[in-house]
């Protein structure tokens, strides 16, 4: 199942994107979605163009009707496309209802998938999407300059000579 982010901040981004020379703009959208047990996997994808797409987690909660069990949530990105589902969070009504994360990059398409308990969890994330300026034409510059060697060298020149 796929979900299209429901709201959009323009210029509002999770890091400092100001240090960066080539991006102009940023635009960041807020996304969740439920996990539960007539639905354990949910994917967040994006359209394909030439814009850098960057996926954050932010957390991961047990809705308040979650039962008193093991929860295991999974994921895996375009990084690792070829690879297993990883397992990034246990949750427990008890001892761990939520977990949060600060700086969990991911790269789209991110797939959520609830590996043990029946939920219902609640996955929440921002999408980050960088325009990148367009780039003067690169002119290489010469960074060294011929310089002429001091006396003192041609002395020692002579000498080696």
């Amino acid at each position: 199942m796929y979900f299209k982010p429901p709201f959009c901040f323009r210029g509002f981004a999770p890091m400092d994107l100001s240090t960066l020379s080539s991006v102009s703009d940023s635009v960041c959208v807020l996304w969740g979605c439920e996990l539960k047990e007539t639905q354990k996997k949910v994917v967040f994808d994006v359209e394909e163009d030439l814009l850098e797409h960057q996926f954050f987690i932010r957390t991961i909660c047990l809705s308040a009707e979650a039962t008193v069990e093991m929860h295991v949530v999974e994921v895996n990105d375009r990084v690792g496309v070829y690879s297993d589902l990883v397992p990034i969070a246990t949750l427990h009504p008890l001892c761990q209802p939520m977990v949060s994360f600060s700086g969990f990059e991911l790269t789209p398409p991110v797939t959520f998938q609830l590996r043990s308990g029946p939920g219902p969890l609640f996955i929440t994330g921002q999408h980050v999407t960088l325009t990148l300026e367009d780039e003067e034409e690169f002119e290489p510059r010469n960074v060294f300059t011929w310089m002429q060697p001091h006396v003192a060298d041609k002395d020692i020149e002579r000498l080696w000579l």
